[in-house]
């Protein structure tokens, strides 16, 4: 996949390394001469020096070829007006950094396939960093309607060496609840566990719940001793 980034701050640059690093194709644009020498030496991508919503730039950089073009750009207008100009050239996924949430209509608008509220993110994941210290990670589904879990299961949690079935079943389990991810140890790989998977102490969880059953799911795995 060809992805084009718009923008080679700390965020774009992160990006650029991680998606070379999945095995796709990267292209950043930017108007700072070192960021671009940086992007080409340090982490391997193509770097097209100039403004990332001035056309003869972006046409340079291959738009028009772009399966996905990132939207990281320092200043919302700036973000909007390279999402107008990929709608323009027909990119078909078009993500976009959001600061100001003012912008989130207009973004759609303009032809945004993914709008990420980086404020809204951090808040996020300080609050529940807070509200739920047992989670490893949490995040947002159908507007805050449904959560999934990251959980790491200790030792002494009531679950373990208890089946998934087991579990389902077991009348305090948050009706509605699912676990839908097991990895038995850190080096393996996630997998989808069925019925008569066992979890061990040391593994982790993905559970899919309602964000008001999150506190009975934390509790009735035992996380909270």
């Amino acid at each position: 996949m060809y992805v084009l980034i718009g923008g080679a701050g700390m965020m774009g640059l992160d990006l650029a390394k991680t998606l070379l690093q999945d095995g796709h194709t990267i292209a950043v644009v930017d108007t700072d001469p070192l960021a671009c020498q940086y992007a080409r030496e340090k982490i391997g991508v193509m770097a097209f020096e100039g403004s990332a919503v001035n056309t003869t730039v972006l046409l340079e950089a291959g738009i028009r070829k772009a399966d996905t073009i990132i939207a990281a750009l320092r200043e919302d207008a700036l973000n909007l007006a390279l999402v107008t100009l990929s709608k323009n050239y027909g990119v078909p996924q078009i993500v976009v950094r959001m600061s100001d949430r003012d912008f989130a209509a207009p973004y759609q608008l303009a032809g945004a396939t993914h709008i990420i509220s980086t404020t809204e993110l951090a808040i996020a994941r300080i609050v529940n960093a807070i509200e739920y210290p047992q989670v490893d990670a949490m995040m947002h589904f159908e507007q805050g309607q449904v959560e999934v879990l990251k959980l790491s299961i200790p030792q002494q949690c009531y679950i373990v060496g208890r089946s998934v079935a087991e579990i389902a079943q077991d009348p305090r389990f948050p009706a509605g609840s699912l676990i839908i991810g097991y990895q038995a140890h850190p080096q393996e790989d996630l997998t989808i566990p069925n019925g008569s998977t066992v979890l061990e102490s040391g593994s982790t969880i993905l559970a899919v719940t309602k964000p008001h059953l999150v506190r009975q799911m934390i509790d009735f795995m035992g996380l909270c001793s």
